[in-house]
């Protein structure tokens, strides 16, 4: 089959070009004559550049046609070397130009490692000079020969340079790695603004990945095979190879589908925004039911997207003779996937129960309770570490707090609270991830108050707060009483003006307004109180009994043959205790 540019080729040219598929080179021919021939004739008659992919035994594995000014080298990133070159070699012509090695051709070269690189002169219906270029001592160098007339360059010279370049270019990948083992991002987004690329690069470098650049579709729609439309995408592949990346991260959730073709189209790994949050949380959890929350939330995205994965062995057709083995494969992926996902939520829910049977103990107890809420990095855990004196593990890194963490935090009435630190929010988070980590974030439900934390110094601070309202609101948490916390006041360039009511401007790091914010804590909580007097008869014992248990004041007069009772009591025990 002819790959790339063929639109407005007759049948008849493609199919006698897919012909060259049966020629093999010598084994010391770098390029055979008649391959020559093949490249200047079809390049002279169609005006388009033609590349050709040798296997290292001489066969031909594709051919590409190209526009006048670009050769589309995508099928060769699929081969690219891991630990030394791809095994392919790349001969494309340059038509009425010069045999030169452009930027991009070298580019491709290296990103690629491919064998080789050869550029082709035509011009007037003739091959004029050829130039080769191989991976040099570092993979960011090439080496070049050249141009010689095409008909006499130094065949076996140029087969044995590939033989030296494969020593030399596995020596230097095996020490490359070794310093280096960040992967190669390019980020890409459809009507992304600036705000979510610089989110999703904040991401990516908490995934451990190095950022070189970003591509940015500025409309509204996205394609629906290929995310990006042909124009971005070829752009795209260029940005691979001058940039030598290894991965394309995307702001959006991908299908199977999309995912697969962006890979075949540019010959690297793409992943979406979903399995970019997915991985950083699968590196950040501690705890068993952190796990086991985070593979929920993978194998909840992964199980749709086997369909994609398996549409190559659904091709055969339908009926007898076409039920292979790897269908059976696929489906047994399938009934594994969900085997599995039916334990993980077996064995949450208990870790659930568990967590809520603490809860009850701690309401038994009387011990009210503070959640932190609020956009990932806000500094909730630094808040909760300054508040509460601790010294729990907080990183300027989205979501390096995954799991609950609680500790005491004392009033300044002296009276002790328990102050949660719970999992960030981002926009774009995925359902399933949401839907894993409920019974976690249900601790901002369970919650007596809600401290909604903002990084007061982040310019996009108002868009958070709405994703964090939306998240909320998700959870059936939007209601509780809440007092938004501005955090970072000290990274603001001018003091705050004054704040709305119940809002607060903080900083965990200098201390300045903590004091305000426990106080305000604390009248929160006493909001919630009220005040009840009733008769209760001497055989009411019991009651009298669940009063005092929960009674932050209590006075009672005894009178002749009842006892006058006046207490103040959380609301959620008053109501209880007097229906």
């Amino acid at each position: 089959m002819i790959h790339g540019n063929t639109s407005g080729i007759k049948q008849y040219i493609l199919d006698e070009m897919e012909q060259v598929y049966t020629h093999v080179c010598g084994r010391n021919e770098f390029i055979s004559p008649l391959l020559i021939d093949f490249l200047t004739k079809y390049t002279a008659l169609l005006g388009r550049e033609i590349s050709i992919y040798l296997s290292r035994a001489g066969r031909v594995l594709d051919v590409s046609i190209g526009d006048s000014d670009h050769v589309d080298l995508p099928y060769v990133r699929k081969r690219r070397g891991v630990q030394g070159l791809s095994g392919v070699r790349c001969i494309h012509t340059h038509p009425g130009g010069s045999s030169q090695l452009s930027s991009v051709d070298i580019g491709t070269l290296l990103s690629s490692r491919l064998d080789a690189m050869a550029a082709l002169a035509v011009r007037d219906g003739e091959a004029k000079s050829l130039q080769a270029g191989f991976v040099g001592e570092t993979l960011d160098q090439p080496v070049l020969y050249g141009p010689y007339p095409p008909y006499r360059i130094p065949q076996s010279y140029f087969m044995a340079e590939i033989e030296r370049a494969t020593v030399r270019v596995a020596e230097a990948v095996r020490l490359k790695e070794t310093a280096d083992a960040r992967e190669r991002a390019i980020l890409v987004g459809v009507g992304a603004s600036p705000a979510d690329m610089q989110e999703l690069a904040m991401l990516a470098d908490t995934a451990g990945a190095e950022v070189l650049g970003q591509m940015v579709q500025p409309k509204a729609g996205r394609e629906t095979s290929s995310y990006v439309g042909k124009g971005k995408l070829k752009e795209l592949s260029l940005a691979i190879s001058a940039a030598d990346a290894d991965l394309v991260i995307v702001n959006d959730e991908l299908s199977a589908i999309e995912t697969r073709n962006l890979e075949e189209a540019l010959g690297v790994k793409v992943i979406d925004r979903t399995v970019l949050i997915l991985d950083i949380f699968a590196r950040h959890a501690r705890t068993r039911e952190g796990k086991l929350q985070v593979e929920l939330a993978q194998l909840k995205y992964s199980l749709p997207r086997l369909l994609g994965e398996g549409l190559s062995l659904s091709r055969q057709g339908a009926g007898i003779g076409t039920r292979g083995p790897g269908e059976t494969k696929l489906e047994s992926d399938r009934r594994r996937i969900r085997r599995r996902i039916f334990e993980l939520e077996k064995e949450i829910d208990k870790l659930s129960v568990q967590r809520n049977l603490r809860r009850e103990q701690r309401q038994k107890n009387r011990v009210q309770e503070v959640a932190l809420v609020g956009y990932t990095n806000a500094g909730k855990t630094s808040l909760l570490n300054a508040l509460a004196k601790s010294e729990q593990y907080a990183e300027n890194k989205l979501f390096a707090t995954l799991d609950p963490v609680t500790r005491k935090v004392a009033l300044p009435s002296g009276k002790e609270v328990l102050l949660t630190d719970t999992v960030g929010f981002v926009s774009k988070l995925p359902h399933d991830l949401v839907s894993a980590f409920r019974s976690t974030l249900e601790e901002a439900t369970r919650a007596d108050l809600l401290l909604n934390v903002t990084d007061a110094a982040n310019p996009e601070h108002i868009r958070q707060m709405q994703v964090v309202r939306e998240v909320l609101s998700g959870l059936g948490a939007q209601d509780k009483p809440m007092l938004h916390v501005f955090n970072k006041a000290d990274q603001l360039p001018e003091a705050p003006a004054q704040a709305a009511p119940n809002s607060y401007y903080v900083s965990a790091k200098t201390g300045q307004g903590l004091m305000e914010l426990l106080s305000a804590i604390e009248a929160a909580l006493q909001e919630r109180t009220v005040e009840v007097s009733l008769k209760l008869g001497y055989q009411e014992g019991a009651k009298l009994a669940q009063i005092q248990k929960y009674a932050e004041k209590l006075d009672i007069d005894y009178q002749g043959d009842y006892m006058q009772v006046r207490a103040t009591l959380p609301e959620e025990a008053a109501g209880r205790i007097l229906r």
